[in-house]
């Protein structure tokens, strides 16, 4: 591949991957590759997937073929989640050149460099075991809110997940190496970061996953985090993408409750809001837990925007089941619902519970919770109105019209205004 010299990245997945996806974007940059859209010809076509569900790999077999289609003779390289737990899987999807698994994605161009297209599918992987390294990794110059990768790993054992299979242990930067990120983050004109991680509230934990970072002699931890971020000069809003109940502690809360940094939004994934269903997922908490995280903050700060992840058609949930779930939501001051449809993950033991619910009634499931998150938006949004809040604009002009986010997360829609580009400007809900 000498001489190669344009490049094209598409995601999928969650806002870790859109970090890390910006980072590959520089580094390969830097390597003297030019940078094109995903819809145009390049010589090389990175996809960096997740294989949290079905339709994830399915995608990512889509884009393949879609590239197969318009430029045959251009080097597809897949990394990311899938890539690392199903290897020889992509490795065989015809147009598929390079597959690299967690610990290899950041030397994408080394490896590259070593390709020829006639070749079969070269794989760079190894056991999830082994991967142990923590890389930085933050979106810039792509949008108005950045994602700055201060967490990678999990440590936990949801029944469920393959995560912890293609990510590997817990593990984070230093304190000091997320404030040096975040100040560039700053010089380069950056006004909002959304902290992402795989499991966020266990930062503190260093690069090999073991030994916990310090700082000044004392372990680091997340609360730690926070409170030397909002000292940063020049990021005037940060965000925590998704935090584990268990782990957001009522410090964190209060904190974020009295900072003028720290937008007031939460994102806490419930899964379930049946404690017989939480118990065969192996999550860490009961629904009364999750009830008094969601009251605390509330009481702290009524205005605060709170979104949940939550799991339908997850094997044993009875009728029962999800009218507990569905009945704790619709009583919880939230304000959102991500909801996902179960699918079979390899390897989990979640694929030995009975009984299996059938895809017909996940897929009700998920619409009747879809709807139920529509009604809880329409409801926050409207207790908003009247209201003068700060939103901060996005640098895209999409078709005439611009958008931003309120403190709180609620998305304007407004005619295009080249000056209120990455600016904050009060507005009347």
């Amino acid at each position: 591949m000498q001489g190669t010299k344009t490049v094209a990245f598409h995601t999928l997945g969650c806002k870790l991957n859109y970090s890390e996806t910006s980072s590959l974007s520089r580094l390969m940059e830097r390597e003297g590759f030019e940078k094109k859209e995903f819809t145009d010809v390049a010589d090389v076509y990175v996809i960096n997937t997740c294989s949290v569900t079905d339709n994830a790999d399915k995608e990512c077999r889509q884009l393949v073929r879609r590239i197969q289609r318009k430029a045959p003779e251009s080097v597809v390289v897949i990394t990311g989640c899938y890539a690392q737990l199903k290897p020889k899987e992509i490795a065989d999807i015809p147009g598929v050149d390079l597959v690299l698994g967690a610990a290899e994605k950041f030397n994408i161009v080394k490896h590259i460099n070593e390709l020829s297209k006639n070749d079969a599918a070269k794989i760079c992987s190894c056991d999830i075991e082994d991967v142990t390294g923590f890389h930085s990794s933050y979106s810039i110059n792509d949008r108005t809110r950045t994602f700055l990768k201060v967490q990678d790993g999990c440590d936990y054992t949801c029944s469920f997940c393959t995560i912890p299979m293609a990510r590997g242990k817990s593990r984070s930067a230093s304190i000091d190496a997320v404030l040096k990120d975040a100040q560039l983050l700053a010089a380069s004109g950056a006004k909002e970061i959304v902290l992402t991680g795989i499991n966020l509230g266990d930062f503190g934990k260093g690069p090999d996953g073991n030994a916990a970072a310090a700082i000044n002699g004392r372990a680091e931890n997340f609360y730690k985090l926070i409170q030397e971020l909002d000292q940063v000069a020049g990021i005037e809003r940060f965000r925590i993408s998704s935090i584990e109940p268990n782990l957001l502690g009522n410090e964190i809360i209060e904190f974020v409750a009295n900072s003028k940094k720290f937008m007031p939004h939460f994102h806490i994934p419930l899964q379930s809001g049946s404690n017989a269903v939480l118990g065969a997922m192996r999550r860490r908490y009961k629904r009364e837990l999750y009830a008094d995280r969601v009251g605390l903050i509330k009481a702290l700060m009524p205005h605060c925007c709170i979104g949940v992840d939550v799991i339908v058609g997850f094997p044993g949930e009875t009728d029962t089941h999800f009218k507990e779930t569905y009945d704790f939501l619709h009583e919880l001051e939230i304000s959102y619902l991500h909801v996902f449809t179960y699918s079979e993950r390899a390897n989990t033991h979640a694929l030995t519970l009975q009984p299996v619910v059938p895809v017909p009634l996940r897929n009700e499931r998920n619409k009747t919770l879809r709807n139920l998150s529509y009604m809880k938006m329409q409801y926050f949004e409207q207790q908003h109105a009247g209201q003068t809040r700060k939103v901060l604009f996005e640098n895209h002009n999409k078709n005439g019209m611009m958008e931003g986010y309120t403190d709180n997360y609620i998305r304007i829609t407004t005619p295009y205004r080249h000056e209120w580009e990455n600016q904050i400007i009060d507005w009347n809900l």
